[in-house]
């Protein structure tokens, strides 16, 4: 097997897209969206978080700047962006990444195991992101978002839900997905697509970026789960990667006709919005499917 150089470094004149800064961000992530209670010293705690804010701001500005170019030349016509953002499936930053094919035909036991833990640590929670960024969306985006939520929640029933399906393949791989072992660009990822749905000035880039998620996620996971069931997994506990690699092509058409397609008819200014999200996630994809090279193949 070849070995493999990484395609991105940590960026000397950047403050964020760096170890230090992106596991202190996850961390950040981490308390602040956890149920708590009042306490003595929330004063303490809003001035920290008003400074995170402002880091976190930078940071997503940053990932704009790097992708604004490319997004300020899709279409604003609603027909001419769909077409432009479907294409994002084969030609898309990361797309076609060399990384899945040998997970699904030549990474070992451990292998999966290590690429897994990376995943599941930089697991933000699709559940948690749709339901963050419906707030106050008009109608009919709106209803798309519950539903694609209702099948992330199992129509209601644990057993079909997925972030406990997460929980189950990282009981079954014995794996610890924690921040301190997970590489920058994962962590980066989860945090970019966190700030995109946690502040409403990105309510439109966060509807683009979960789009993209949608629209490019089953090959992917198809071949995780032909992985996971070549070295020995069943599949029931390939679950998780299998279901995505089937209904989330059911949940891109549905995300683009109805979120989507009547947003952009509504306001144009919303499909630039839309195409920053989606490169910004798929830019964050690219970073991680390089930094997983680099470590399995180096």
């Amino acid at each position: 097997m070849a070995t493999c150089a990484p395609d991105f470094a940590n960026d000397p004149g950047s403050q964020f897209l760096k170890d230090s800064f992106q596991r202190g961000l996850a961390h950040w992530n981490r308390e602040r969206l956890a149920p708590g209670f009042p306490s003595a010293d929330w004063q303490r705690t809003f001035d920290r978080d008003l400074k995170m804010q402002r880091l976190e701001g930078g940071f997503l500005e940053e990932l704009r700047d790097e992708i604004s170019a490319e997004a300020a030349a899709a279409p604003t016509e609603v027909s001419g962006f769909i077409e432009w953002f479907e294409a994002l499936k084969a030609t898309g930053p990361g797309q076609g990444d060399p990384l899945f094919p040998w997970l699904a035909g030549e990474a070992d036991k451990d292998q999966l195991r290590w690429f897994f833990e990376q995943e599941a640590a930089g697991e933000a929670g699709f559940d948690d992101l749709v339901a963050m960024t419906q707030v106050k969306l008009p109608v009919e985006p709106k209803l798309e978002l519950a539903r694609n939520y209702w099948d992330e929640m199992g129509h209601g029933s644990a057993k079909g839900m997925h972030g406990p399906m997460l929980d189950a393949l990282v009981e079954t791989l014995q794996v610890e997905p924690v921040i301190e072992n997970t590489v920058w660009e994962s962590l980066a990822l989860a945090n970019a697509m966190t700030a995109m749905a946690a502040n409403r000035r990105y309510a439109w880039h966060s509807v683009g970026a979960l789009g993209v998620v949608e629209l490019t996620a089953p090959g992917r996971s198809a071949m995780v789960a032909d992985g996971l069931k070549r070295v020995g997994l069943s599949p029931k506990e390939a679950r998780y990667f299998s279901v995505h690699a089937v209904l989330d092509v059911k949940h891109s058409i549905e995300w683009n006709r109805n979120a989507i397609r009547p947003a952009i008819e509504e306001d144009p200014r919303r499909a630039t919005a839309m195409a920053e999200g989606a490169l910004i996630r798929l830019k964050c994809g690219e970073r991680c499917f390089a930094a997983y090279r680099a470590h399995l193949w180096g």
